[in-house]
């Protein structure tokens, strides 16, 4: 997305304002699995200017739909007149929070600097650098790159039980395993406490968001600073988000849903939100849209009284892709979306959407000059040449969304999309793709 895009979107956004107050809100839809004392942090939100910070920890070069979660959730609160602090982890990025099954990999130094610059982009997307209330971005390496072992252990560490730590959720599931867990992963709960100790100290930050499933490192940081300053802050888990039928939610056929438009394409990504189940769509509009209370019960009609037009899910889809990739990437999906499966023009589509839309069918390799009749029956289209000529013969091929009926028509670069690739047709619903070896 570009800034001039970023600051467009930015400035359309807004809270709902029939809710009582931002809390309130942010219950209605769905982001509050767990908080340290509720009461208190409503009346905060509701009667003070409350900074606030959120984690990123470079351990990819992308985030994903995950902290899409915590991304909206600091912009809602920074529209409520909240302050935003952007952390990108530089120190906790070169540990790594610890997994639920077994110890993360390091990565090296320099790879963990590149993706601190490259998550901070992407946070930077969705947070507003002015007003009164212009978030600040920072990163943990800062203090904590210049804090000896010794002053670590003395000065912090000593303010941790190790019962309590290891009573931890994820900790005690480590050490239940076979694997067990290090003393590095172990120790980043007392990393990430600092960080908000700092944050206090440094900004007078008193709530920090993460998922539920980092609840104990979300208290680690509150207890810290009860511990060493005497005060109560606040901290918020969000529910972790699964589908429906149990399964987790944010995953395509195995693989993670990035931001980044090159790790997954805005058509894969506008696909993915097309393709809500009837009964998820109603959430997923409340937590990634800025859509109204109003405007959701409508479309949650239109699930209830006409689930086959699937405007939910067009919504949905459009209004997602346009907020992490831009208005203009998502109408041309659209458009893709509309050419491939209404018969529209190919042509005029980009390389990497041609890419992703056949990413999507079966797709073979042919050799340049290949004729229709092979191409029908490469594609598995036609079971025979004999039944690859009855459909041409008939009028029912076409490759890149024109009819071929000359039997003899052959296809290489000059007529494949981008010079490599064929979207092959036969009838009006079925389809496959070849591209040129």
């Amino acid at each position: 997305m570009t800034q001039t895009g970023t600051a467009a979107a930015l400035a359309a956004q807004s809270n709902d304002q029939t809710f009582a107050n931002i809390y309130q809100e942010l219950l209605w839809r769905g982001y509050v699995h767990v908080s340290t004392d509720a009461e208190a942090l409503e009346k905060a939100l509701s009667q003070e200017t409350v900074t606030y910070y959120c984690g990123f920890d470079p351990t990819a070069s992308s985030l994903h739909l995950g902290h899409l979660v915590q991304l909206l959730l600091m912009r809602r609160l920074q529209l409520a007149g909240h302050k935003p602090l952007g952390l990108v982890g530089g120190a906790t990025g070169l540990i790594g929070d610890p997994r639920q099954t077994s110890e993360r990999v390091l990565n090296p130094v320099e790879v963990v600097e590149q993706w601190v610059d490259s998550l901070r982009g992407q946070v930077q997307n969705y947070l507003s650098f002015e007003g009164e209330n212009a978030a600040r971005m920072v990163n943990n390496l800062e203090w904590t790159g210049q804090l000896s072992a010794l002053e670590f252990l003395r000065d912090i560490g000593k303010n941790f039980r190790v019962g309590t730590m290891v009573k931890k959720d994820i900790v005690a599931k480590r050490l239940n395993s076979e694997e067990g867990i290090s003393y590095t992963e172990f120790s980043y709960q007392i990393l990430q406490g600092l960080d908000y100790l700092e944050l206090n100290r440094r900004y007078g930050c008193t709530l920090q968001s993460g998922g539920s499933d980092q609840w104990g490192n979300l208290t680690s940081g509150t207890e810290l600073i009860r511990k060493v300053e005497g005060k109560h802050v606040h901290a918020l888990g969000t529910p972790l988000i699964t589908n429906s039928d149990g399964t987790k939610f944010g995953k395509s056929e195995g693989n993670a849903i990035w931001l980044d438009p090159e790790l997954c394409t805005p058509y894969t990504f506008y696909q993915f939100w097309l393709n809500q189940a009837d009964a998820d769509v109603v959430d997923r509009l409340k937590v990634f849209t800025f859509r109204t209370r109003e405007e959701i019960s409508e479309l949650a009609r239109g699930v209830e009284e006409k689930p086959w037009a699937r405007e939910a899910q067009k919504t949905l889809a459009y209004d997602v892709t346009s907020l992490v990739h831009g208005v203009e990437a998502t109408e041309q999906v659209i458009a893709a979306s509309q050419a491939l499966f209404g018969g529209g023009a190919l042509d005029s589509i980009d390389a990497a959407t041609v890419a992703s839309m056949t990413a999507e069918l079966d797709t073979v390799t042919v050799e340049a000059g290949t004729n229709i009749v092979d191409l029908l029956v490469a594609t598995g289209l036609s079971a025979s040449k004999s039944e690859a000529r009855r459909t041409v013969g008939e009028g029912g091929a076409s490759v890149n969304n024109v009819k071929v009926t000359d039997l003899e028509a052959t296809f290489g670069p000059a007529e494949a999309l981008h010079g490599t690739t064929f979207i092959v047709r036969r009838g009006k619903k079925k389809l496959a793709a070849a591209v040129l070896g």
